[in-house]
């Protein structure tokens, strides 16, 4: 969720238009939950019809079944979380995902960012922000609708330079590995302490960084690597990489139904915003390409006309960033961070196939979020903008997307840029 480089000068546009979309999908918004603050997510455990909310502020929620919030927090991690800054952050708790055999072992994962490990280096103590953790949890054997507060493993721990670009989506794919989205690491173009100087984070292929990670948490210790991974057995990559070449990739989601596959919002930096089918071994350009286009980490604003692509993978959405100043001026940007969703796959079969993304914000200091769909139309995806026909002039701020067993899709909506407020709405997107 890079909505910190609006400060520091941020990024956006979708797919292979130049300009803002003439069509618009008509939606009606209908609140599912309310009272929250800063939800990043919203998961059905496998064959469950309760919906698992996580906020930023260490809390996980359920919304029952019956469609009712459940009492009390399901989980409550506040004390491993490092202090929020009140007007922006993002840091927090990111993630959670459920294994496919849930509802046998109790066993589900979260992803968080908590105080930095105690034995890492002298340099990361005096430098570094926190540790991104992915770590193994369960359900309290007295009530399925309480976590276990005395139980946690810790499957993933990785040191961060800074604040922003954490990523830390998570899920298990149909293959029933654990997926982990990772950020470039944080600051601006992908540079600075704990970036690599030469080719930046996203592609050195040494570290975690700017990656998709593909693990399994069900052997070893603390994961197995699986067999098949792309870079097995290469000395010059870590084992754990599934795709290279993300900046911050702001939220990933893998097809219901079709071929089921991995589409993942990857914020960018002052230009461009995107959408890319993550797969096996793909390179998604960052930092030595924006999106499509190339990228000079030294003149953001300014990208060369050529520069070696080889073996790069092009997004299928992107769209103009507001940060762009020349962008700004000719009124064709869209956004300046982009926010991923999910394909349609419920009751509304006019929908299916279609996929739900947003972006945050047009403008870092007051809300102007704005929603989008997509279709596939032959070999391109074709974006449109979406017009909320029940909530004229909406505009929350837009973190984040879920999405029910039944197929249905939600928007998890905020009107205040920090993690405060307990006043968060959740909405599902209905004809």
């Amino acid at each position: 969720m890079s909505r910190s480089k609006a400060i520091l000068v941020s990024a956006a546009i979708g797919w292979a238009v130049a300009s803002a979309p003439a069509s618009a999908l008509d939606v009606k918004l209908e609140v599912v939950a309310s009272g929250l603050t800063h939800p990043m997510a919203m998961v059905s455990p496998p064959g469950d019809d309760r919906k698992f909310i996580v906020e930023q502020t260490g809390t996980v929620k359920i919304l029952g079944a019956d469609g009712k919030m459940i009492d009390g927090d399901f989980l409550n991690i506040k004390h491993k979380l490092p202090p929020l800054k009140w007007e922006f952050d993002e840091e927090g708790l990111l993630g959670i995902a459920f294994p496919p055999d849930f509802k046998k072992s109790g066993k589900f994962y979260i992803s968080y960012t908590g105080q930095l490990r105690g034995d890492a280096d002298l340099g990361k103590q005096l430098w570094y922000a926190h540790t991104n953790y992915v770590t193994e949890m369960r359900v309290s054997k007295d009530d399925p609708n309480k976590a276990d507060p005395n139980y946690e493993r810790i499957v993933l721990a990785i040191d961060w330079p800074q604040f922003n670009h954490n990523g830390m989506w998570i899920a298990f794919g149909p293959d029933g590995m654990l997926y982990v989205s990772t950020g470039d690491g944080g600051y601006a173009n992908d540079w600075g302490i704990g970036h690599n100087v030469t080719i930046g984070n996203g592609q050195d292929t040494a570290v975690l960084l700017g990656k998709m990670l593909r693990i399994d948490p069900s052997k070893g210790d603390p994961y197995d690597v699986p067999k098949d991974n792309p870079f097995v057995g290469k000395s010059t990559h870590a084992p754990e990489i599934w795709a290279l070449g993300l900046r911050n990739p702001w939220r990933c989601s893998f097809d219901m139904g079709g071929s089921k596959q991995l589409f993942c919002g990857d914020v960018g930096q002052n230009s461009y915003e995107e959408i890319s089918l993550v797969s096996k071994g793909g390179n998604y350009g960052w930092r030595a390409m924006e999106g499509s286009y190339c990228f000079d980490y030294v003149n953001p604003n300014n990208h060369p006309k050529t520069c070696n692509k080889t073996g790069m993978t092009d997004p299928i959405i992107e769209y103009k960033n507001c940060s762009n100043p020349d962008f700004a001026a000719k009124g064709d940007c869209e956004g300046i961070s982009i926010t991923g969703g999910y394909v349609y796959r419920g009751p509304h079969k006019a929908w299916d196939g279609v996929y739900f993304f947003g972006d945050w914000s047009k403008s870092f200091m007051v809300a102007e979020g704005v929603l989008f769909a997509a279709r596939k139309q032959g070999d391109n995806w074709v974006k449109e903008t979406i017009n909320v026909t029940n909530i004229p002039g909406f505009n929350d701020f837009i973190m984040a997307f879920g999405q029910d067993n039944q197929g249905n899709v939600y928007v998890m909506g905020t009107r205040i840029r920090g993690p405060n407020g307990e006043q968060d709405k959740i909405y599902k997107i209905v004809p």
